[in-house]
């Protein structure tokens, strides 16, 4: 039997209790893995052990698929009506309120963002994400097309059937409602992998399918490593589909598994290397705010994350100085500490690559303007840090960093600057700031990359798509967009009156 992990919190930002079972979620309950084996889920802000959980293998993922596919033929995908499909989605966005701060504080544990930013953002954006499918469930539908009066034609579109989700660990909880969302809405079955780093508000989320009434097996939660579960998943024969967020190379590995397996449909999230354009008629104060949001929110760990800063001449100096001051304001501490605006990264792999990330500024000959350092002797913090003086071709402008670090660049010419924003192998998000809504629009417009936004920055609703050009991915989540994921389209030919 899995162990039970409880906590009690009485601390500045949250006082609460939360109990739960550490065991893979399979078929509606919750199990040890096959070989008892156990991974350690460890708190970022200290570097101690939280709690263990139980390990999944490949053996673990076919019976999460068994398990699918049984709920998928008999109790869920086309047995399971739309408006039922939306009606326990709804229950459990319902249930996902009720425990919202609970659900946050798990957050916060094993990820390290503040409760705060948890409750706030994460959180409150997840529950609303599984409200705005549990509406489209009842709303899949195909089309009548015309041919001639002696055929009927129409579309359906039907759920694919089991479904694998590969899911990060910078959004945990948000990740995993963009991803079960528009599946459960179209009625696939699911087998899920959650970060090793942070899989705790997975876990419990089980609990919450459960108590809302999913059929057992509609969602199944595998928790282990992505070289044990994520390639299991990647490659699984009875698996059609698998949808990943995560890094490029990760992406690739997971692509070539679909390929060489079952040849399953594939939707990619990827790493991000965004541009933020300041021009000299920005709106200087609201310009650095939103930038200091681009590059810092979520500890700089948002592969939107607008980290390369390109700003006008006209106004370099003066937004260098607030964007610093800016920078300099931000409190560093414990995630459950009072007025804390960033946490610790992840884990110890995310620091030591942040950090080497720097020093490879640093030898390349950049400028560290502010930060570089770390903070404090225990957990993974690190202050941020801003370089200026850069080339294009050193790696702190060219490679995902994902941690509190940004360059600063000055610009002189409007069409150059397209070429340099468009410089990258990434094509995730970018931002312009500008009071001329005519350069907005056309820099919009030229910008290679899946979400432009103009005087603001790491702006998600669940009702817009979101999505990458280039190596930033393939496909698009949320939105109406998301639904074609997760169906296949069949046409229906109906003869009614043509003979041979």
């Amino acid at each position: 039997m899995p162990t039970t992990f409880t906590k009690e919190w009485n601390t500045p930002a949250y006082k609460g209790k939360t109990s739960f079972s550490t065991g893979l979620f399979i078929d509606g309950k919750f199990v040890d893995g096959s070989k008892g084996t156990t991974i350690d889920v460890i708190n970022p802000a200290n570097g101690q052990l939280i709690t263990k959980i139980s390990e999944g293998l490949e053996e673990d993922v076919d019976l999460a698929v068994a398990a699918a596919q049984k709920a998928f033929d008999t109790t869920w995908g086309l047995n399971a009506s739309g408006p039922k499909r939306g009606e326990l989605l709804w229950k459990l966005a319902q249930l996902m309120e009720t425990h919202k701060e609970e659900l946050a504080a798990i957050e916060a544990l094993d990820n390290g963002k503040t409760f705060d930013w948890a409750l706030g953002v994460d959180v409150t954006f997840s529950i609303s994400v599984i409200k705005y499918f549990a509406g489209w469930s009842d709303k899949i539908s195909g089309q009548t097309l015309e041919t001639d009066e002696k055929k009927l034609i129409y579309t359906r579109h039907e759920p694919i059937g089991v479904v694998g989700q590969i899911i990060p660990w910078n959004f945990p909880l948000l990740m995993l409602a963009w991803k079960i969302g528009p599946a459960l809405a179209t009625g696939n079955s699911i087998v899920l992998k959650p970060s090793e780093f942070t899989p705790l508000t997975a876990i419990r989320m089980g609990e919450l399918i459960q108590e809302a009434g999913f059929p057992p097996g509609s969602v199944n939660i595998v928790t282990g490593y992505g070289p044990t579960v994520g390639a299991a998943i990647s490659s699984h024969l009875k698996i059609e589909k698998v949808a990943f967020t995560g890094s490029t190379l990760v992406g690739r590995k997971i692509m070539e598994a679909a390929a060489k397996s079952n040849l399953k449909t594939v939707t990619l999230e990827l790493g991000g290397k965004s541009p933020n354009i300041i021009f000299n008629d920005a709106d200087l104060e609201q310009a650095v705010n939103w930038t200091a949001h681009g590059i810092f929110w979520n500890h700089g760990q948002a592969c939107c994350a607008g980290t390369r800063i390109f700003v006008q001449s006209g106004i370099y100096d003066e937004f260098l100085k607030k964007l610093t001051a800016k920078a300099q304001a931000i409190r560093i501490g414990d995630p459950f500490g009072k007025d804390v605006d960033q946490g610790p990264q992840v884990s110890q792999i995310q620091y030591d690559r942040v950090m080497g990330y720097i020093d490879s500024g640093k030898v390349e000959g950049a400028k560290v303007h502010i930060g570089g350092d770390r903070v404090g002797n225990e957990g993974y913090f690190i202050a941020p840090t801003i370089f200026t003086e850069t080339k294009p071709d050193m790696r702190i402008v060219k490679e995902e960093i994902f941690g509190p670090v940004g360059v600063v660049i000055k610009f002189e010419d409007d069409e150059d600057i397209i070429k340099q924003a468009n410089d990258t192998v990434y094509g995730l998000a970018a931002a312009v700031f500008t009071q001329n809504i005519n350069r907005a629009i056309e820099t919009a417009h030229k910008l290679q990359a899946g979400t432009v936004w103009v005087n603001c920055i790491n702006q998600l609703h669940a009702n817009v798509p979101f999505g990458g050009y280039k190596q930033s991915g393939i496909g698009r989540e949320l939105g109406e967009y998301a639904l074609l994921n997760y169906t296949n389209v069949k046409a229906v030919h109906i003869n009614l009156g043509h003979t041979l």
